[in-house]
């Protein structure tokens, strides 16, 4: 049913990505929920990978991730989830944290999310704020 590896199962430095700029990490069931966006990422420039943190652990995902971008050259590295799920959010967290603890500086990362059937591109601000609930309690209520 899925033809997209798993990121936890590929080789770090796979032909999958090898030759390829630019990676998309995205959630296992974009695959099959939402095929039509995931046809705008074509698989010329893109790695392609997947991730359901329902079956992987995060810290496993994210310690993988590390490995392919010490062995490679990329430019950028993007997310794709569908919005609300509490599993695909750790997604996005997950790749803040893997850029901060690496100090990718020279990789662009890109935060996208499925919300209604379209794509929205959302800021590394906004992925971050999330992870804070004091924060984001403090913007809901209209503080700084």
């Amino acid at each position: 049913m899925y033809r997209i590896p798993r990121l936890i199962d590929v080789n770090a430095r796979s032909r999958i990505f090898r030759d390829k700029r630019k990676l998309l990490i995205i959630g296992r069931c974009v695959e099959i929920e939402h095929p039509e966006i995931l046809e705008k990422f074509p698989q010329n420039e893109y790695g392609i990978l997947s991730v359901c943190l329902e079956a992987e652990h995060v810290n496993m995902v994210g310690f993988k991730l590390l490995g392919i971008l010490a062995r490679g050259d990329y430019e950028e590295v993007s997310v794709l989830t569908v919005d609300g799920s509490m599993h695909c959010t750790q997604l996005h967290w997950m790749v803040e944290e893997v850029f901060k603890i690496g100090r990718y500086r020279n990789i662009s990362r890109r935060h996208y999310i499925i919300y209604h059937g379209k794509i929205y591109n959302v800021s590394t601000d906004a992925v971050k704020t999330s992870r804070y609930l004091y924060k984001v309690d403090k913007l809901l209520k209209g503080e700084r």
